[in-house]
């Protein structure tokens, strides 16, 4: 993550944490190992201080093997750490200047791994990080965590307390008549609609024999009322704002009770809105941006936490649109934009949307989405994962945009910015992405591609950042010493 041989050009931040451990391993390391684990990883220093001008600083540990020795000792006892997720190669002895310091290198934990918690109890025990420091998580992030841990997904779960009678006939019709269309002859087409919804995994039998939905029955094809009444921060909200600041000048609410307020009649009353709302809005009414469109909001719907807070939101703005969710990634960003790694929250709900051709559900989605816009020559897609609480946010803009505000930080750098502050506000921004271009350089400092681009040379002429050469550009990390094995 970082070079420890410059480590006074970093700062404390959502990744990096410095304690002095002069006097022993801190007891505040563990809310720390917690938080990097639930969030996005990073890399504990002791025997480095922060001096006044927040920069680091190393000082020599007595005994940094002893206190290497200790924290084995404790991070594998289940009553201090509910799991170990390091290896050897991940805890280091290093010399810095002169001094010795342990570098603890802490990857974000495995879905199934997570919460990550210390003194044995995940209620209080679980952390994760904000900024420069460490933050006791709520009990509905504990119980967030702990559903995304669960091997089956989950919307297959059985909802006991409900009839077949709160799925809405006409939803269902509709979603027939869309799978005879796209699926002409498929055999369940034939089945009475009990049979059907038995098949397609909207319903189940409990051990009497009783149907029921399931969660994903439920969402997809439910009356609102009954899906609140299970989801209580259920919520499908797209809006329309021509000029900002201006008055919303349409919008689908679910709790309007003209329409179902269940997913399929949402994805699709919100799929034609943005289809005649792009006609004449020049290349991004375009059939492969249209596709686009399409592809983002399915994936919004389908990897949705519903029972995660402030629900779902779509923000049609002028130049751009704006989906966002509850929920985390499932697998790393870097990875999902990729393309190749399917891990759906809502495995039912991918289902039933692929049967009506709506969503890949191959993990390609999101790469696609990134190599649209790139074609367009339009500022690349913007995703922020938020915690506390849960929420993925995706901004799609149509042009190339010149915002200064860096992604997720909440902070501006102004075109004045200069020279170590340019630089560390690069540093910081590589810490907290797996990787950047120049164009997201660019924006984050408010400056030009050209200038981003002397500024990464600098930095890698430096040995501060590596450079990867790819058909799509360069990509910058921050240089790191490979963790030996």
């Amino acid at each position: 993550m970082i070079d420890l041989k410059r480590i006074r050009e970093y700062r404390e931040n959502n990744r990096i944490e410095a304690k002095k451990a002069l006097g022993g391993l801190p007891h505040s390391i563990w809310e720390t190992y917690s938080a990097f684990a639930n969030t996005l990883g990073g890399v504990l220093l002791l025997g480095v201080e922060e001096h006044k001008d927040q920069s680091l600083h190393p000082v020599d540990l007595p005994d940094p093997e002893g206190l290497v020795r200790q924290f084995w000792d404790l991070v594998n006892r289940p009553e201090k750490a509910s799991v170990n997720i390091l290896t050897r190669r991940h805890v280091r002895v290093e010399t810095v200047d002169g001094n010795r310091i342990v570098a603890i290198f802490v990857p974000r934990a495995r879905r199934q791994d997570r919460p990550v918690y210390v003194e044995g109890n995940p209620f209080t025990g679980t952390y994760r990080r904000n900024g420069e420091g460490d933050y006791r998580c709520s009990r509905e992030e504990v119980l967030g965590m702990q559903r995304d841990a669960a091997r089956e997904p989950q919307d297959l779960a059985l909802l006991p307390r409900f009839g077949p009678e709160v799925l809405d006939p006409d939803s269902l019709r509709r979603y027939r008549e869309r799978m005879e269309s796209f699926r002409p002859g498929h055999p369940w087409l034939a089945l009475n609609r009990e049979d059907f919804l038995l098949q397609l995994g909207a319903l189940r039998r409990d051990g009497d024999g009783a149907l029921h939905p399931t969660a994903a029955g439920l969402l997809m094809f439910g009356y609102e009322y009954a899906i609140l009444s299970e989801f209580p921060s259920y919520l499908l909200d797209y809006r329309a704002q021509p000029q900002d600041g201006a008055p919303w000048s349409d919008r689908i609410h679910s709790a309007d009770s003209h329409w179902s307020g269940n997913l399929h009649d949402f994805y699709f009353l919100v799929r034609d809105r943005l289809s005649c709302d792009l006609e004449s809005d020049g290349s991004a009414g375009s059939p492969r941006v249209r596709k686009a469109l399409r592809e983002a909001l399915a994936n919004c719907l389908m990897n949705a936490d519903y029972r995660g807070s402030q629900g779902l939101v779509i923000l049609r703005q002028r130049g751009g649109i704006v989906f966002s969710n509850p929920g985390s990634f499932r697998v790393p960003l870097e990875q999902a934009r990729q393309g190749g790694a399917s891990d759906p929250r809502n495995g039912g709900l991918q289902r039933m949307f692929q049967l009506i051709d709506v969503g890949q559900g191959t993990g390609g989605g999101l790469s696609d989405i990134f190599a649209i816009w790139r074609d367009q020559g339009w500022e690349p897609p913007r995703i922020e994962e938020d915690f506390g609480p849960e929420r993925i946010r995706m901004t799609l803009r149509f042009g190339p945009g010149s915002p200064t505000e860096a992604p997720g930080n909440g902070r501006q750098v102004r075109h004045s910015a200069r020279g170590a502050v340019q630089r560390g506000a690069v540093l910081e921004y590589l810490t907290d992405h797996a990787c950047a271009g120049a164009a997201d350089i660019a924006r984050l400092l408010g400056v030009s591609p050209a200038r981003a681009r002397r500024l990464l040379s600098d930095l890698a002429g430096e040995r501060l950042v590596t450079v990867e050469s790819s058909p799509r550009g360069n990509r910058y990390r921050l240089r790191h010493d490979p963790i030996p094995e």
